[in-house]
């Protein structure tokens, strides 16, 4: 796949949110939808690393832009809050940046556009086995992401997860598997009471290096919701 197809690829996901969707606004919403909606969230708002496990190094850096998308599994819950669509797609700007001991952090900040969803978050990743010609990289990630612009929800995501990749000339397959809590509480609703949510994640990706110019896919499963993503960007 060349860059130009790779921009088209970016900006088609980029732009698959209808931008004429409401903001969410949960207190029409009961226990269930309320649930419901919290489910769909963890699965679109928890942190997607659309990147491979091998470390980046003491001087090593992966800037880009990025899209991911998410199939919601209760729309009829986002349609009584007020915001009747089929599917959240968040773009967002990424870095991270190689730290010594195997260990890289990254950070991410994105909104939904046409919804009053923005999004912060951020991992850590320790590389267990760096990888190499003969062996694959093998890392344990922990990451976290916050909800912010519903004044209504106070929504957060903690992950876990066992990743592993190895490069083939320009080729980076990736996968794991791991978990997701998600915490959802109401701000100013009686009616509705908290949400504790623990959903199994699973991914597979593949980056592709053009010299400073990088590439990547990633499909993830957390949860009972799909989400699909794509990144643009440098990695050196």
């Amino acid at each position: 796949m060349n860059i130009k197809r790779g921009l088209v690829v970016v900006s088609l996901l980029a732009v698959s949110v209808p931008v004429a969707a409401k903001d969410i606004n949960i207190q029409p919403l009961n226990q269930g939808d309320f649930r419901a909606l919290s489910e769909d969230l963890g699965a679109a708002l928890s942190y997607k690393p659309l990147t491979p496990t091998t470390p980046l190094g003491l001087t090593g850096f992966d800037v880009g832009i990025a899209v991911t998308g998410t199939k919601l599994e209760n729309r009829t819950a986002f349609a009584n809050a007020g915001a009747d669509i089929s599917n959240v797609a968040v773009p967002s700007l990424r870095v991270h940046k190689g730290l010594p001991f195997g260990i890289d952090v990254g950070v991410m900040a994105g909104a939904a556009p046409g919804t009053n969803i923005k999004l912060f978050g951020g991992e850590l990743r320790y590389a267990i086995v760096s990888g190499g010609v003969a062996m694959p990289a093998i890392g344990i990630r922990g990451s976290y992401t916050k909800l912010s612009g519903v004044d209504q929800l106070d929504f957060d995501t903690k992950g876990v997860d066992l990743s592993i990749s190895k490069g083939f000339l320009m080729f980076t397959p990736y996968g794991g598997i791991g978990k997701v809590w998600a915490s959802s509480t109401p701000n100013g609703i009686p009616a509705l009471s908290k949400e504790s949510l623990s959903m199994n994640k699973v991914f597979v990706g593949i980056n592709m290096n053009f010299g400073l110019t990088n590439l990547a896919f990633e499909g993830d499963r957390t949860g009972k919701a799909s989400s699909y993503g794509a990144k643009l960007g440098f990695r050196f």
